[in-house]
């Protein structure tokens, strides 16, 4: 079994950056694909970002790409994901999910979720 656990997320202004991080308990990531998933206030959880085990692929929404990354770090066991540019349109519960599956930016795809980390994007 995989838990993952968020953290990093807080209230910042628009244009800063943010950096979160996942982490497993349980178990390590290795040989499992995460994604990253948030959710606005009365909207639908929406995918971000999402990273194979190797890290050599990933996958980001229309709206983050160019401003959002992905990484892993095996060593560390974590998985991160760097946004810079933010806008208050980012405002949202940011989610980790883990899978050993595909397709990687399905949300039905994850069967690991962590318990969300809130991000506040203020202008």
């Amino acid at each position: 079994q995989v838990q993952p656990v968020e953290s990093g997320g807080g209230l910042v202004q628009a244009g800063d950056s943010l950096r979160l991080s996942c982490t497993a308990s349980t178990r390590t990531f290795s040989n499992i694909n995460v994604g990253w998933f948030r959710q606005a206030p009365g909207k639908e959880r929406d995918f971000v970002a999402t990273i194979t085990w190797s890290g050599a692929e990933t996958v980001y929404a229309d709206s983050v790409k160019g401003r959002f990354t992905i990484s892993r770090d095996k060593a560390e066991n974590t998985v991160s994901l760097q946004m810079n540019s933010l806008k208050p349109e980012d405002t949202a519960v940011y989610y980790c999910a883990a899978t050993t599956g595909g397709p990687l930016d399905r949300e039905s795809t994850y069967e690991y979720w962590g318990q969300g980390t809130q991000v506040t994007v203020s202008s």
